[in-house]
């Protein structure tokens, strides 16, 4: 891993893509286990869902866009729900751009969780803002999971869920089903447009295309003939690496301490 002062790489066989650092952004994704945390993301980037729980303990994907010629970078760091480290919270809280959190409206517990990952999301961003006395908005959405199940399992009213926004215009909040792909498109097309980024990033807004692409996607001439109706298109990193814990520390200390591009992150290198 090299530094480079405005430009993040990413390189793959043949493809190699420069995002400005400007355009590149990190979501992060929390909330107790077994509330569909990857099932939303996976229903992001894939468009699928799966019916098998897997543990997660830490999911890293990277998904690249090119909208207008104008390239983007969008970091994705699906967290673990048992949540062992509570110093890795803090530091992907910390590095945190986009926030997603999740529970599921059968279950009481995770509601509470998202309170409290509310409330700990507000407080270590108001401590970092104090110290960068940067100004910048917190779009956050807290996302009620499992809107397909019977009422009758209900356990979270509706208002008790938007309550919890009420007062931020940052913050929003969605009942969605990743099962059924419910509300999870409007969802992330309300989140991208809090934190002014192309609503075009939104999983039905743009062409998939794959990373045999690469070479020529980054150019601003970038069309093909199958795609020419479309002028927003987005490749996923199939082995995107989550850039070390040592890079995210370094990347706040130097925030804090005004040091060099505040949006500059390690790179991370696709092999």
């Amino acid at each position: 891993f090299q530094d480079q002062a405005m430009m993040k790489t990413m390189s793959g066989g043949n493809c190699n893509l420069n995002v400005p650092a400007k355009n590149s952004y990190r979501m992060v994704v929390l909330g107790a286990s077994r509330v569909g945390k990857s099932s939303i993301v996976s229903r992001f980037l894939n468009g699928r869902f799966e019916d098998q729980y897997t543990p997660t303990i830490e999911d890293f994907h990277r998904k690249v866009y090119n909208i207008r010629g104008d390239m983007y970078q969008l970091d994705i760091l699906d967290t673990s729900g048992n949540h062992p480290f509570p110093a890795m919270r803090r530091l992907s809280i910390l590095t945190g751009d986009v926030f997603i959190l999740v529970f599921s409206l059968d279950n009481r517990e995770s509601f509470d969780e998202v309170k409290r990952l509310q409330k700990q999301i507000l407080e270590v961003k108001s401590c970092l803002k104090n110290k960068t006395k940067e100004s910048a908005d917190l779009p956050m959405v807290i996302c009620g999971n499992k809107n397909d199940h019977s009422e009758i399992f209900r356990k979270v009213r509706t208002d008790e869920g938007e309550n919890l926004v009420s007062s931020d215009e940052n913050c929003a909040y969605f009942e969605v089903s990743a099962k059924k792909n419910t509300n999870v498109d409007e969802m992330f097309y309300v989140l991208f447009s809090m934190a002014k980024l192309p609503h075009e990033m939104s999983p039905s807004l743009h062409r998939k295309i794959s990373i045999q692409y690469g070479d020529t996607f980054q150019q601003k001439s970038f069309r093909m003939r199958r795609f020419k109706d479309m002028d927003a298109y987005g490749m996923i990193s199939p082995f995107a690496r989550r850039p070390s814990v040592n890079s995210d520390l370094k990347y706040i200390k130097s925030k804090v301490l005004g040091e060099g591009q505040s949006r500059e992150r390690e790179k991370c290198t696709i092999q």
